[in-house]
């Protein structure tokens, strides 16, 4: 989320979040307005919510601007630049809620019976990211780092909190990642296509799958990161 995505994302801050619709209440009984980001009757209406604690929460972001990678990136590009830089924003926002963490929290499960954490997500994101860019795309043969048949559900199961462990992750992680943003940026167009069990897919598909697929995720790291020191934000 950066950029003018970025800005969009920070600016329901301002709406009352106790209410659930559009036309949510103020601290004095009026309605917000449906304005234009950039009606300068926004400033107007923060100032006043943030001085009642009701821009403090969840909507807030998870890092002030000068500091949110997320931020400055392109706006206003064709659609590959648009796709890569949603998918960008994805990728750095997992980043971010395992920031600052040790081993054994990273490796904290939420909640019995689920073996889902931080450090099972890096793992099983440097899998989908490894078999969708190598394997259906580029055509490699390339086995799973940590799933097999015996154990289908590896990358989570084996999240241990080990620290040896959890570099590890984050440098396949990241070689995964590499690889598929150099794929993406060399490729001749968004119609190249790989290949699944169910037939053909695009790679404009793909990307819009990858901000999906990290998206529901980064969700779940919402949850554990919360569960762990308390942190909230986007």
């Amino acid at each position: 989320m950066s950029g003018r995505r970025g800005a969009e994302c920070r600016k329901p801050r301002i709406l009352d979040k106790r209410l659930p619709t559009y036309g949510r209440s103020l601290r004095n009984g009026g309605n917000l307005p449906l304005l234009g980001w950039s009606d300068p009757s926004w400033l107007e209406v923060c100032a006043g919510l943030q001085q009642d604690g009701v821009m403090n929460g969840r909507a807030d972001m998870f890092l002030d601007a000068e500091h949110d990678p997320r931020e400055n990136g392109p706006s206003l590009g064709d659609e590959r630049a648009t796709l890569v830089e949603f998918l960008r924003c994805q990728r750095l926002t997992l980043e971010l809620k395992c920031a600052d963490l040790d081993a054994e929290q990273l490796a904290r499960r939420a909640v019995e019976p689920s073996t889902m954490s931080l450090l099972g997500l890096v793992r099983h994101m440097a899998e989908v990211e490894r078999r969708w860019f190598r394997v259906r795309f580029a055509h490699l043969d390339s086995p799973p780092h940590y799933c097999s048949e015996d154990d289908p559900d590896g990358d989570f199961d084996g999240a241990v909190a080990d620290p040896a462990l959890v570099a590890e992750a984050w440098d396949t992680w990241r070689s995964e990642v590499a690889f598929a943003e150099k794929f993406v940026a060399e490729a001749p167009d968004l119609d190249v296509l790989g290949m699944t069990r169910e037939g053909p897919i695009s790679l404009r598909e793909l990307l819009v799958h990858m901000v999906e697929e990290y998206a529901r995720h980064n969700g779940h790291a919402d949850l554990l990161r919360e569960r762990i020191d308390g942190r909230i934000g986007q």
